[in-house]
Order: structure tokens, then C-alpha cells, then sequence
């Protein structure tokens, strides 16, 4: 039989009346004691999450040469020496795979996809305030995408619930201190402090994370009183300060990804100001795309009068992804339909998949790229991961056509 908590409100009275407050709150203490305890047996203080090694074949392929150079360069000593199985297969850390690529570069520099001369920071804002589009899981894979191919990635997590930082072995309960989040880096007062102090290295080589956690709700409750006060300044305006922020950084990195919260607030807004391109994620039921109807139509109510006070709305591409797609519901295949002959080239050509593979992954909070082909049915598993990788080949050779490169 479950509690309530009970609380004393009325001295008149005497009466003690059920507080809906103290239920919440003691729940809340209740779960989180509960995820304490579940996370320091599956993963002690010491443990780090740690990513799978990859086998010669998977590395020939995010590197683009064949297997039988790898081993060539293996032979030769050009190559990292790899982990071998009791089968003899080689298996090579993704750090591995970057030191391959920086070889290659050597006298090709077109291995290393990297920013060169005029190219500009390329930020995607991923985006949809419906949950359960699949936005934190879209973001999430295309970060990794893009770290595996080489790209220097940031990913951010602007979701109060974190989930996107969850998945990257980071519990924001436990994990992060005040001003760990880019709240941090984009609050209004005298605690500022530089976005360089607030990313964090993942175990994924070549891809860091800005955590995210409740604290970043404070600045949904921040801009309103600035904005009251006059504001203080250009240097002051909510919409420009993801922008300043990553401006501090840029030279460090190639892409930056944005998981935006599932609303349309000013951390959302500061972030498709920041964005030079845009993902909105799109189950395709009905009800998700008439709610996507009214998200675009707030967005651009809202983003005019940003754009009127002096912000920046131009974008490189703006793209909708399909997500968690059955190829045979037939009602499913209808709504693309429609938004294909509405939108055109702006949907992606591929929708990623509604697979098993994702959810069991997501289980244990890993991403299909992070679980071997051997844990799941090959069918299965090799049909996931060929749609994730035609989506993300797709937003990569949109990024590559905006620095002038094709893929």
C-alpha cells in the first residue's frame, strides 16, 4: 500500500491534509536513493565507461580504404599495433583509428575531414519540443558519427533531464557540481565562467560533452528579469549568448551538436541563433506532425523578433529527420508521403529505422555504435546501423557542401 505524505496547513482546523508537494518530493528522494545505489553496483566510483574496440573491417570503412590496406600498413609498421582475438582478428581502438588517419593524411589530406582555412564552425541544433521524437537518441548518434569520421565534436546538452548526458555515462545528480553545465557559461551574473571550463572529454575519442541538469532551467527563469530590467547591453541578450560562448572554443572543434530541450524556451531560441544548420526530429503519427505544425509556427513568430532585436537566423541547411520509422505501417508511410511532397529535399532521404537493436541498446544507455554486431541478430543489427549511417552520411555531406568540399 503506498504513502502519502502528510503535512500540517491549516492551524485553524487542526486538520493535516495529503501535500501533493511533499508526495513529489518524497519520491523523488526515494528514485534517486534507488538510482544511487543501482549505479554504484553497475558502475563502482573507480569505473569509467569505456567504448568497444573496432574490427580492421569497421575501421577500413570510417577510414575509407580497404582491409587489405590496413593490413598492408599493419605489415609495414605504419600502423598502430592492434589487439588481436583468439580467432587472429584485429581490433582497434577509435583513438587507433584517428592515429590511421593522421598517418594517411600524411600524403593524403583529405583523410583528416577536418576544418581548413575559411570553414566555419558547423553547429546543428537538433530539435522538436514533442517528446518522444527521438531527438536526444538522433543527437546522440549523429555526435558519434561524427567523431568516428574524424570531425572534432561537441556535443551539448541543453535538456534540463539530461537524458543525452545520461547516455554519455554522466548521472547528473551525482556527477556535476553548480555551475557544471553550460548555464555556467551563459549566466547573466558575475559566476560566469568560460565554456573551456565546463566541457568535458568522453570516452568516444575525439568527441566532448557539456553535461546538462536541472540547473539549466535556471536560465529560463534569468532572461525574464533581465530582459525586465533593460537588459545591460548587446553583450546581454539571451539570443546571442550560446553563440559568444561557443565563440571561445571554436578553434577547437569541427561540429558542434546541440540537443535542445523539448520546448520552445530561451534556451532553445539562444540555440537556433547559435545554430548554423537544424534537425527537427519527426515521428511521423499524426498527432506528432500536427504538434510540429504549431512548433513551426511559434518558431518563427518567435525567431522574427529575435531576428528584429539584432539576431542571427541564417542557417547553412534546415533539415526534418524521420525517427523510429516502421517501413510497414502502412499510416506511417502516408504521413512521409505528405511531408515529402510538402517539404521536399528538407526531409532526409533516409528515415532512421524503429528498431530492437536501438531500444536494447538504449537499455543499457549506450548507442548502436557502441554495441558490437555480435549482441544482437545480424539482420537486425546490420539494418539499423546501414539506415543511421545513410542519415548521417547524408547531414555529413550537407556540412562538407557548406565549406565548399563534396563527401
Amino acid at each position: 500500500m503506498s504513502t502519502l505524505v502528510q503535512t500540517d496547513v491549516s492551524h485553524r482546523t487542526g486538520k493535516r491534509v495529503r501535500s501533493l508537494t511533499r508526495l513529489i518530493e518524497s519520491d523523488a528522494g526515494l528514485l534517486s536513493a534507488q538510482l544511487k545505489e543501482l549505479r554504484t553496483r553497475a558502475f563502482p566510483p573507480t569505473a569509467q565507461k569505456e567504448l568497444r574496440k573496432f574490427t580492421s573491417v569497421e575501421a577500413a570503412k570510417l577510414i575509407g580504404v580497404s582491409d587489405a590496406y590496413i593490413r598492408q600498413l599493419s605489415l609495414s609498421g605504419d600502423a598502430p599495433e592492434a589487439e588481436k582475438t583468439s580467432r587472429g582478428r584485429r581490433l582497434f581502438s577509435l583513438d587507433q583509428i584517428h592515429e590511421l588517419r593522421r598517418t594517411l593524411a600524411k600524403s593524403k589530406p583529405s583523410y583528416l575531414p577536418t576544418r581548413k582555412g575559411d570553414d566555419h564552425l558547423q553547429v546543428i541544433a537538433v530539435t522538436n519540443f514533442k517528446g518522444g521524437s527521438g531527438k536526444t537518441t538522433t543527437a546522440a548518434h549523429v555526435a558519434q558519427y561524427f567523431a568516428m569520421r574524424g570531425f572534432r565534436t561537441l556535443a551539448i546538452d541543453l535538456d534540463p533531464q539530461a537524458s543525452l548526458s545520461a547516455l554519455f555515462g554522466i548521472q547528473p545528480e551525482f556527477d556535476l557540481q553548480e555551475n557544471d553545465t553550460l548555464y555556467g557559461a551563459i549566466r547573466y551574473d558575475a559566476q560566469r565562467k568560460s565554456l573551456s571550463e565546463v566541457i568535458r572529454p568522453t570516452y568516444f575519442a575525439g568527441l566532448d560533452i557539456v553535461p546538462g541538469n536541472l540547473e539549466l532551467q535556471e536560465f529560463e527563469h534569468d532572461t525574464p528579469r533581465v530582459l525586465a530590467s533593460g537588459g545591460g547591453g548587446s553583450d546581454r541578450m539571451f539570443f546571442s549568448r550560446i553563440a559568444s560562448a561557443l565563440a571561445s572554443v571554436e578553434d577547437g572543434y569541427d561540429v558542434v551538436i546541440l540537443d535542445c530541450p523539448p520546448s520552445l524556451g530561451f534556451l532553445t531560441l539562444s540555440a537556433l541563433c547559435a545554430a548554423r544548420s537544424v534537425l527537427v526530429t519527426i515521428h511521423p503519427q499524426m498527432l506528432d506532425v500536427a504538434s510540429m505544425s504549431q512548433f513551426l509556427h511559434m518558431t518563427a513568430s518567435l525567431l522574427d523578433v529575435v531576428e528584429r532585436a539584432g539576431g542571427d537566423a541564417d542557417y547553412d541547411f534546415f533539415r526534418y529527420a524521420i525517427t523510429r520509422y516502421e517501413p510497414s505501417d502502412g499510416p506511417q508511410g502516408q504521413i512521409v508521403g505528405l511531408m515529402r511532397s510538402l517539404f521536399g529535399e528538407r526531409v532526409l532521404t533516409t528515415p532512421i529505422l524503429k528498431s530492437t537493436a536501438i531500444s536494447d541498446a538504449g537499455l543499457t544507455k549506450q548507442t548502436l555504435y557502441e554495441i558490437a554486431r555480435e549482441n544482437f541478430t545480424r539482420s537486425t543489427y546490420d539494418r539499423a546501423v546501414e539506415a543511421l549511417d545513410a542519415v548521417h552520411a547524408e547531414i555529413e555531406s550537407l556540412v562538407l557542401e557548406a565549406w565548399g568540399r563534396a563527401l
